[in-house]
């Protein structure tokens, strides 16, 4: 992960989404769809995270659909939910968004936590996103960096462009469901925005959708263990640290948009140990922001 500077996506929202638009023009038959039965054979073994993987044509929300499996009783930790296309894919602030069929990853991976302090549970989101930006420098050959708190940025053309997310939500008292959306082969004339990017457009060495969730998966599976094992400490585990080195934040100056209306500017100069964005004000305060949407602001 390599930190750079990015300009605000307006279409911040869930991971890798595009606003919604009409089916036809999304149609593509050169995307070819996901081999779930592949994708078992390579994920799901016995001691390890993943117990069960499932690939669906079509659904509105991964997240929703697994959290309301979770509430039911029909699933494990460990089950992956993975969908060929949203239609409603959620973000913070329940932001909308859908994107081609067949054009990303977009999936969601059941958790639960046991032996960690509740407290510490708010990383999950922050640690996905050093998993998905570590199994991508692999498999894809893409430098991802990550704007606090669940943004995944590429660099296109030499501006760096969001190209996914992720959303963590409570599932039950003791699951957490986290979402992850990102952009593999969408074209230029398909973004939304021109902010927006893929890893198709950020020249990724491979696009082949298979390989990058496995790997991703593998990814988090190794990050989640670690934090788990050190029982959600995010020093002893090397969650922090990693997350800093590749975030894209940091030195930047920024405004945070509060709740109730607040807005604050300064320079963000660290995370914290439990996961806020640290700003420095210009009146030489720091003041942790734990919720808010974060935009980068260009050098005067």
């Amino acid at each position: 992960m390599t930190p750079r500077d990015a300009e605000r996506d307006p279409a911040a929202g869930r991971a890798g989404g595009t606003p919604q638009a009409p089916a036809g023009r999304w149609s593509d038959l050169d995307r070819p769809p996901l081999d779930a039965a592949a994708l078992r054979r390579g994920l799901v073994r016995a001691g390890g995270l993943w117990t069960g993987l499932e690939v669906v044509p079509r659904t509105g929300s991964t997240n929703s659909d697994l959290v309301a499996r979770a509430a039911a009783g029909k699933a494990a930790e460990g089950t992956v939910l993975v969908a060929e296309e949203q239609t409603s894919g959620r973000g913070r602030l329940d932001r909308q968004w859908s994107a081609p069929a067949r054009s990303g990853l977009f999936f969601s991976v059941l958790l639960r936590p046991a032996g960690v302090p509740v407290a510490r549970w708010g990383w999950l989101p922050l640690l996905t996103g050093v998993a998905v930006a570590t199994g991508l420098s692999r498999a894809a050959g893409v430098d991802t960096s990550l704007k606090w708190p669940n943004d995944l940025l590429v660099t296109v053309g030499g501006e760096e462009r969001k190209a996914g997310g992720i959303l963590a939500e409570r599932a039950g008292d003791d699951g957490v469901v986290v979402g992850v959306g990102l952009n593999v082969t969408l074209r230029a004339d398909e973004l939304p925005v021109p902010q927006a990017g893929s890893l198709a457009l950020a020249n990724a060495i491979s696009t082949d959708r298979d390989p990058l969730l496995r790997a991703v998966l593998r990814s988090l599976e190794d990050w989640y263990g670690r934090w788990r094992d050190a029982e959600g400490d995010p020093a002893a585990s090397g969650v922090q640290e990693t997350y800093v080195a590749g975030c894209a934040t940091l030195g930047r100056t920024v405004r945070a948009e509060l709740p109730g209306d607040r807005a604050l500017v300064g320079e963000a100069v660290a995370v914290d140990g439990d996961g806020r964005l640290v700003i420095a004000t210009p009146d030489g305060a720091r003041e942790p922001v734990g919720a808010g949407d974060i935009v980068h602001l260009r050098p005067a």
